[in-house]
């Protein structure tokens, strides 16, 4: 990719020639060929061959618009479901008897045309419940004659777009010329989840969750892991194939509301419970209560107790001398005991839960409801939890390949109708392919020092650091009541000599004022500096900080802003259990290269021999975008690039950090016109820090590596985020090659891909994705954690909206100090 950077930014572009520009000007390439390098093995692989036969078959596209009876838009997957499949049966002659292949939103696909290219329908739901008596604040356990109240909903069906499933079989022969084949394996795709919602799977992206108690693994803490799985088809080298794997994702744990609370909140008793904590815990979670087959959504809890909450009930036969039915004030307590017959045992001294609606009330005894399966749990895992899900999710590969090829045979994807209709059929066994294993690469460290790593892991025993990095004018900072501090920091000073590190004893040793703790973690890490700053004759490069929890701190957000945005200081967290020479020794490589230090090179990188890179400036960018919980749509995504620096090596980075909309993946900061007509965006920032470090020297080749996008989004990227490149190559963890313009052969591109797996700096092991994405995958969740607690609006556990006006404008992230700009301080 050639590419000439720097010099004047570019001046802002005309309304018409963006225009222009937003019309699709890259296709992904064509493999140029297979690499030969290696040891081959055979493998097998966790796809299903698949076979067409019936390729001239044709999709139709069709859009969905649902409306009410007044004429309000309807949307939500699970009442579009209910009203495509009642369409379906009520009109199934105005349809010629076809099937829908339906994604529960704005489109619904067949094979072949309907008769019409519009329709308008007319579709009613019914309800069956029970009457209320006496105005109760739920319904009575004494129900009268069953009741049915109907919906009408208009529900109009438009031809969008014609899907040919031959473009599979054309991209299967090299041949891609528009989107049409990523648009076919995504209708593909769409008739999997169908299936699954139908046998009422929890869906998440491209897997489902049956509930099956089997697959349920509770973790501690309200949480529960559920086994599932993950499908999807692929276009592969061996032809067109049904990808399934194993996946797993956290629910609320199943069962009484109350044994939920106190495992979520680790207490006792139900008397310990905070209510506040509980309420917006529970908020928009769906329960079911003992005494009635219904489901209700919590909007919250009642001001007062059980047995103190009043509510207005119209007695029975009670009408006055005017003929006005009677109104009685009476508890929710009184009401179930007594009206209902419903024994309470310890709910009457605690809140009730609101399933009503904000203007209406309804109140029922937490005792009395459950919390319904499947519904996800978005909160961060603790440690406990963490390890408890790895261990009791882990699988070994046989069974994990047994697990598989049971679900398959099991859901009979062949009986689908819409995947018939195109002569869809799917093998039953594994897909047997070609590996080959890579030769390791070398690896140099301290005094020209070679290291051979073995089953790609290596250490540092008897062995120094690459390029160690003094400490210096330093300090220690303990919010933890457990640790010494002092006997840390003296076996940090003796392990980092051994690792070639001079480290200087700490000036001061800072424990937290026990009053503090009570405080909130902004308040306690303002109130740490107020202790430490008057103590130091200067200010600190570095401080080690000693949180009191291992994972998911509530101060780690606070203190690392506080560290890096405001003051620039070097920060390394630990919350060690246990401290020996191998925990020091995996901190100091992290503190080494925030500092500016190599930890280990390549022996291609140190002797300037990586091909392709070797002769021609090459800057190497790996980006990621991290969101917030699922359900969250308050909280602003953050977008982070990082970009080598020092070329030629490729094992120093700094990363480029911006906050954008909540939920959205394509990057919109690389190009970023300022008020003034200059560029303040990401690419510039990035670009301006090589020309500097790389002796005056501009990237002639960029190499991405893009995580995090399906390949739906592929020619976003390329169309989006290269266009704001002006070039570049993006790829996922699956390293689809979508650009090249470097002229790669397989056997240097994967050698390379190769190599970036080897300069992790954090530690002694290739990891399973170039480190450039890692870097960017933790820069982006660490300054993620500076916007943890600014004052967003408050929602539920996972269960947030966008308000009606619109969305939020994104609140900036904080940048970083100019003294940490440039440090991998993601490290």
């Amino acid at each position: 990719m050639e590419k000439e950077a720097g010099g004047s930014p570019p001046l802002p572009m005309p309304a018409n020639v963006k225009a222009e520009l937003a019309v699709p000007r890259h296709s992904i390439i064509n493999r140029r060929g297979f690499g030969s390098s290696g040891r081959r093995i055979p493998l097998l692989a966790n796809h299903f061959r698949v076979s067409v036969s019936v390729p001239d078959a044709v999709f139709y596209q069709y859009s969905v618009s649902i409306t009410s009876e007044d004429k309000k838009a309807v949307e939500g997957k699970g009442i579009g479901r209910k009203l495509v499949d009642r369409l379906c049966q009520t009109y199934s002659s105005e349809l010629a008897g076809k099937r829908f292949a339906y994604d529960g939103e704005k489109s619904l696909y067949t094979v072949g045309p309907l008769p019409q290219n519009k329709f308008e329908f007319t579709v009613v739901l019914e309800e069956s419940f029970a009457k209320r008596e006496n105005g109760s604040p739920a319904a009575t356990a004494k129900r009268s004659k069953r009741a049915f109240h109907s919906k009408t909903f208009k529900v109009e069906i438009s031809y969008a777009a014609k899907i040919p499933l031959k473009s599979i079989v054309l991209a299967l022969k090299g041949v891609e010329a528009d989107n049409s084949t990523q648009d076919a394996l995504r209708v593909l795709d769409i008739i999997l989840r169908q299936q699954a919602a139908n046998r009422g799977c929890l869906l998440v992206r491209q897997s489902f969750f049956h509930d099956d108690m089997r697959n349920f693994t509770d973790v501690g803490g309200g949480a529960t892991g559920v086994r599932g799985f993950h499908s999807s088809f692929r276009t592969t080298q061996g032809g067109l194939s049904l990808n399934m794997d194993v996946s797993t994702t956290m629910v609320l744990t199943p069962g009484p509301v109350i044994d939920f609370l106190i495992a979520n909140q680790n207490v006792r008793e139900p008397r310990y419970i905070d209510w506040v904590k509980a309420k917006k815990m529970l908020k928009n979670l769906r329960v079911k209560p003992r005494h009635r087959n219904m489901e209700y959504k919590i909007i919250g809890l009642s001001e007062k107790p059980c047995n103190q909450q009043y509510f207005p009930m119209r007695m029975k036969n009670g009408d006055n001398a005017n003929g006005e039915p009677q109104i009685v004030e009476i508890t929710v307590y009184d009401y179930f005991t007594r009206h209902c017959g419903i024994e309470l045992t310890f709910s009457a001294y605690l809140p009730c839960l609101d399933v009503g609606k904000p203007k209406r009330p309804n109140y029922l005894p937490i005792e009395l409801c459950s919390l319904v399966s499947l519904q996800r749990y978005t909160k961060s895992l603790s440690s406990t939890q963490r390890a408890s899900l790895v261990e009791k999710s882990r699988q070994k590969p046989l069974d994990r390949m047994r697990t598989v090829t049971d679900a398959l045979k099991n859901y009979r994807y062949d009986d689908d109708t819409v995947l018939s209709a195109c002569g869809v059929s799917i093998e039953k066994q594994l897909m047997q392919v070609d590996g080959r294993v890579l030769e390791t690469p070398k690896v140099n460290v301290g005094n020209s020092e070679d290291c051979f790593p073995r089953n790609g892991r290596w250490n540092f025993n008897n062995k120094t650091l690459w390029k160690t990095h003094s400490i210096e004018r330093w300090a220690v900072v303990n919010f933890s009541a457990r640790c010494d501090t002092s006997q840390i920091s003296r076996d940090l000073i003796g392990c980092g000599r051994r690792k070639g590190i001079q480290i200087e004893r700490p000036y001061t040793l800072i424990e937290e004022d026990p009053q503090s703790r009570r405080g909130s973690p902004v308040s306690r890490v303002e109130k740490m500096f107020e202790q430490m700053i008057p103590k130091l004759p200067w200010e600190p490069k570095f401080i080690l900080c000693v949180l009191p929890e291992r994972k998911n701190s509530d101060i780690y957000g606070p203190w690392k802003k506080k560290c890096l945005s405001d003051f620039g200081i070097v920060t390394q967290c630990i919350s060690p259990f246990k401290v020996n020479d191998q925990y020091l020794t995996n901190v100091l490589l992290k503190i080494n290269s925030k500092l500016g230090g190599i930890n280990s090179l390549l022996a291609i990188e140190d002797s300037r021999h990586i091909p392709l890179i070797k002769d021609t400036p090459t800057m190497i960018l790996g980006m990621d975008v991290s969101h917030g919980s699922p359900g969250r749509s308050d909280i602003p995504s953050i977008a982070a690039v990082v970009g080598s620096l020092y070329w030629p090596l490729i094992s120093r980075y700094r990363a480029s950090v911006r906050s954008q909309s909540p939920k959205v993946e394509m990057i919109d900061a690389l190009f970023k016109p300022s008020a003034n007509g200059s560029d303040d965006g990401i690419m510039r920032e990035l670009l301006v820090e090589f020309f500097c470090t790389s002796n005056g020297r501009k990237p002639k080749q960029i190499i991405v590596f893009r995580d995090g996008v399906s390949e739906s989004q592929f020619n976003q990227v390329l169309n989006i985020e290269v266009e704001q490149m002006i070039k570049g190559t993006s790829r996922p963890a699956h390293y689809h090659v979508l650009l090249d313009e470097i002229g790669f052969s397989p056997d240097d591109l994967q050698s390379l891909i190769h190599s970036l797996s080897y300069v992790y700096q954090r530690s002694t092991t290739a990891i399973s994705i170039v480190a450039p994405v890692c870097y960017a995958h933790l820069a982006a969740q660490q300054m993620g954690q500076f916007m943890k607690f600014e004052d967003l609006s408050e929602t539920s556990s996972g269960q947030g909206s966008m308000t009606s006006a619109g969305p939020v404008p994104v609140p900036e992230l904080p940048r970083l100090h100019k003294n940490v700009a440039c440090s991998m301080f993601f490290c």
